[in-house]
């Protein structure tokens, strides 16, 4: 009888393949290292897309070399853009060379850290630790490290609407009718998703007015509040932000813990970038009230530049945390003794199972850096935004629209002649331009129904000359666009 034919994915030439380990690690290297000596973004050419669209599926080998290769052309070149230190579009930390170790390391374990006894287990729980010591939470609450802040805020709303009656068994059915959520207009939309994926839908959130200072206005909550329980409604959630996405604004959350208190209500903050803030002595006073929640929800891979995802929930109750989301079948049963021991699995505290070895990263950048570097580059960029700000309001073409409350700057360029709708429409213009001529990349909102160009600085690379760059790109744009339309204005 013959010999079965052993078949594996392990290299057959261990040799050549660190050649092309080597090689593509020592390219990651070089792609950071010369980020300046790039554009910020590029557009993927119509003939790269096709490549990328057209092909059929692989059905046979081919070699390491071919596919590394195809990589380098084809997508390396066509990265978004956040590694470089004029990214300043969206809320996008930039990485750090230690994480292509942690990464490394991390895919050559590839544990899965659903469960079970094993190192990768204890380096979440470390993490977790310092995290409940930053945030001044007990030491008995539980956590999880989870893709990002839109999945921590539904892991941490999830156990809120728990916690207000068994509704896994049950359904939320006419229960979902009658819970009512709190948060102001400038919340992340994940909020509102999570509230639809939980059942509750989005109709259950009651969307606050803010103050001039972007701020949540806690007398028309106080007064939401009141007339819903009037209404027979079932106030059971206020989430305050720490850090709001179009501004950087931060609700007054020792209030809002007051308020949550005295009316029974789970307290929730989404702290997707703002929270971190507590790395700073210098801005910590800005979150006073955080370590009062119920729940927090924010992201490492924005200001601790951890590569994407790493974020993170805490929750003060473990008890009701694992009420919301435990489920141990046989083949899941925790042991005494070996492998399969514990009780305490992270699966039983999330949605996922199968969950990647994330902690590792973020356990590498606090060991690398340590906790106080990192909060002196989180102030270091509130520093760069008050600059650009007194930048902008020096310029007679520019008009600020939005104070810098923390790391976001919001204007917009302004001309004699020009409606509204004609600004809007020339701000926009300006964006795509400077993003396309790859100089910078900021991005649009709007700020109390006008266009911004929003400038947002969490990026450790970032320079102060960098800002000097972005607002004469911003002129040149601004001053190149009016030019042609000069012939469409009235005469003087």
């Amino acid at each position: 009888m013959d010999e079965p034919i052993e078949m594996s994915l392990d290299p057959k030439d261990w040799s050549a393949f660190r050649r092309v380990a080597h090689e593509a690690l020592n390219d990651a290297l070089d792609f950071l290292e010369t980020v300046r000596e790039r554009p910020v973004w590029k557009p993927v050419p119509p003939e790269i897309r096709a490549q990328l669209l057209n092909e059929a599926l692989p059905v046979d080998e081919s070699p390491l070399e071919t596919v590394y290769e195809q990589f380098r052309t084809r997508i390396l070149p066509y990265a978004t853009g956040n590694v470089h230190p004029r990214f300043f579009g969206w809320v996008h930390g930039a990485g750090q060379a230690g994480n292509i170790v942690a990464e490394m390391l991390a895919a050559a374990m590839n544990s899965n850290c659903g469960g079970r006894d094993h190192g990768a287990i204890y380096v979440e729980r470390e993490v977790l630790g310092w995290c409940k010591q930053l945030f001044g939470f007990p030491s008995e609450a539980s956590g999880l490290i989870v893709s990002g802040t839109s999945m921590a805020n539904l892991v941490a709303l999830g156990v809120a609407r728990n916690a207000r009656g068994p509704l896994r068994t049950s359904g939320v059915g006419q229960a979902a009718d009658r819970l009512v959520a709190y948060t102001s207009v400038e919340t992340h939309e994940s909020i509102a998703k999570a509230l639809e994926i939980l059942g509750l839908g989005s109709c259950s959130l009651r969307k606050v007015p803010i103050n001039r200072d972007a701020t949540i206005d806690l007398s028309t909550l106080q007064q939401f509040i009141a007339e819903d329980k009037a209404a027979g409604l079932r106030p059971y959630c206020l989430i305050g932000c720490a850090g709001t996405v179009n501004t950087g604004a931060v609700d007054d959350l020792q209030e809002l813990a007051r308020i949550s208190k005295t009316e029974d209500i789970w307290f929730h903050v989404d702290g997707a970038f703002g929270a971190l803030c507590m790395l700073s002595e210098k801005l910590q006073h800005r979150l006073k009230g955080i370590e009062q929640a119920d729940s927090l929800a924010f992201d490492f891979h924005k200001w601790a530049h951890v590569q994407y995802d790493a974020g993170c929930v805490l929750v003060r109750r473990a008890d009701l945390h694992r009420a919301a989301y435990s489920m141990r079948p046989p083949y899941l049963q925790g042991l005494s003794r070996g492998l399969g021991a514990g009780q305490d699995w992270p699966c039983e505290l999330g949605i996922e199972l199968s969950r990647s070895f994330r902690a590792l990263k973020i356990w590498f950048a606090f060991k690398e850096h340590g906790a106080r570097k990192l909060g002196q580059l989180i102030e270091r960029n509130c520093e760069q935004a008050r600059y650009l700000a007194e930048r902008v309001a020096t310029k007679p073409e520019l008009e600020l629209l939005s104070p810098a409350y923390l790391n976001i700057v919001c204007f917009r360029v302004r001309a004699a002649g020009l409606d509204e709708k004609s600004l809007d429409q020339m701000n926009a213009e300006i964006v795509t331009d400077i993003q396309e001529s790859g100089v910078a990349a900021p991005s649009t909102t709007r700020v109390h129904g006008r266009l911004a160009i929003r400038i947002n600085i969490t990026n450790h690379r970032t320079q102060f000359r960098d800002l000097d760059v972005l607002v004469n790109a911003v002129l040149k744009a601004f001053h190149s666009r009016l030019a042609l339309r000069i012939p469409q204005l009235p005469d003087a």
